[in-house]
């Protein structure tokens, strides 16, 4: 027997039996069922923040809400969950502060793009963020506008989130808090629709029981690829297994030499872990999509779909990660660039998950450097993304490690660039001789972010840059734009 979905809107506890289309996305259950229609749908893949909404889970025995994009989350997904929309501000006829700062200022023009935008700053404001205009860029990264020119916007923005002495909920978060503990799900959640079921494992255990018994099943973690599927590829999705209830794999542990990464833990709470082993791991967070995106994606979910232009697998590579693979009992543990096979295949068997990913802390002496290239410096895929860290003697290349985005049919180490750069100056001077061998290791192809010869440039110009930012001619771990 199935049970149904039970979250909160505005407080009140919802439900959506057990017979809901597991793929029934937040954005049509709001238009189409709740009749809720300040969310709107601009692109359906989670890029221009039309759709945002606000999602509050338990954390450490309180209430965390964050901004999501409703177009790309399933509803099975709202499980146990607080949603609030842009009607769930201003009621009973008075404005929300975010609402009276987007009017004082003149923020809104054809009004499409302004409930995402409001729905963002209250996240920020609720979540007790004190935002100066820099940080307000990126906490907007992910939402789009055509009319204001974000002016007005950011200036609404400082309006409700420079207030350092205001209160950073504005509900009675503790209610909130026991209502979201009284509907706290203690079984698996099991939908079947017409055939097709969604599951909720609760553990790591569970998931690998799941996953035996049904193998070829679509693994969800955050939604942020398998979503688009749906809403762009119009897939029919027969048996779903999410992570996102699983609480033993959304966790961040220190071992000491390293840090090992669940597969349920997001961008966003990998983000300040993943900076403080190397601040270039920050910066090339920041880019990762909008704080949308990087508030429902995970790191390991990036890895697991083996896409050759992710942007987290050569950053990870670079510095040494591997993979920890779960199949039932029995576990295994793999470097990271030998889980990318071939253009969509990846070394997984029947029924076998990434469980973690672990990274390790970086040695010092060594120089380790990011660098993304892309059209747009927000939310915009790489046309080329570099990762490498040498090693150092004596102003000698010791050993490296050098992997590539976008330069192959999968992120791959450049393993005769790495040779060819033994033992030579990490000058420009000594550099240089070396770059040649890049041709070597990468037969690019041409598509609509870059041609192939470009691509081959670009990947040369990247290591260049990486040499000269190491020697202090710029700042070390910068990822300002490049023109691509």
């Amino acid at each position: 027997m199935g049970r149904p979905i039970r979250f909160l809107l505005d407080g009140e506890v919802r439900e959506l039996p057990d017979d809901t289309d597991p793929t029934l996305t937040v954005l049509n259950l709001l238009r189409y069922h709740l009749r809720r229609t300040g969310t709107k749908e601009g692109c359906a893949e989670g890029d221009c923040g039309a759709c945002t909404v606000a999602l509050g889970e338990l954390a450490d025995g309180c209430v965390r809400v964050r901004a999501v994009n409703a177009c790309i989350l399933f509803a099975p997904m709202l499980d146990g969950r607080a949603l609030f929309t842009v009607e769930s501000l201003g009621r009973e006829g008075a404005l929300h502060p975010v609402q009276e700062a987007m009017v004082h200022r003149h923020a809104s023009q054809c009004g499409f793009c302004t409930p995402g935008f409001v729905m963002s700053l209250h996240a920020a404001r609720r979540g007790g963020e004190v935002l100066d205009r820099a940080g307000l860029a990126d906490a907007l990264a992910g939402n789009l506008c055509r009319c204001t020119g974000y002016g007005p916007i950011l200036d609404a923005g400082l309006d409700t989130c420079l207030d350092t002495g205001r209160s950073g909920g504005d509900a009675d978060d503790a209610a909130l808090t026991g209502t979201l503990e009284a509907i706290r799900p203690a079984e698996m959640l099991v939908l079947d629709h017409r055939g097709r079921r969604f599951l909720a494992p609760r553990s790591a255990d569970e998931l690998a029981a799941a996953l035996a018994d049904n193998p070829e099943a679509t693994l969800l973690a955050g939604g942020t690829d398998v979503g688009l599927w749906v809403t762009k590829q119009h897939r029919m999705l027969e048996t779903v297994i999410s992570l996102n209830e699983a609480a033993d794999l959304a966790r961040i542990d220190d071992l000491g030499h390293c840090v090992r990464i669940g597969a349920g833990v997001r961008y966003a709470d990998a983000e300040p872990v993943l900076t403080a082993l190397h601040p270039a791991f920050g910066e090339l967070l920041r880019r990762l999509g909008g704080r949308q995106v990087r508030n429902l994606g995970t790191v390991c979910g990036n890895i697991a779909n083996g896409s050759p232009i992710g942007d987290m697998p050569p950053a990870l590579i670079a510095a040494g990660a591997t993979l920890a693979l779960r199949q039932g009992e029995a576990r295994r543990e793999i470097p990271l660039e030998a889980f990318f096979l071939a253009y969509g295949k990846q070394d997984l068997r029947p029924g076998e998950f990434v469980e973690a990913v672990i990274v390790r802390k970086p040695p010092g002496g060594r120089i380790f450097h990011l660098a993304k290239l892309s059209k747009r410096f927000e939310q915009d895929i790489s046309a080329v993304c570099l990762g490498l860290s040498v090693g150092l003697a004596g102003g000698r290349v010791t050993d490296a490690r050098v992997a590539f985005g976008g330069m192959a049919a999968i992120p791959k180490r450049a393993g005769a660039f790495e040779a060819a750069l033994a033992g030579r100056p990490w000058t420009e001077a000594g550099v240089e001789p070396a770059l040649e061998a890049l041709s070597q290791d990468f037969r690019p192809i041409s598509d609509m972010r870059a041609s192939a010869a470009y691509r081959l440039e670009a990947a040369r110009n990247l290591v260049r840059r990486a040499v000269l930012e190491s020697a202090g001619a710029a700042r070390l771990h910068d990822l300002r734009p490049v023109s691509a």
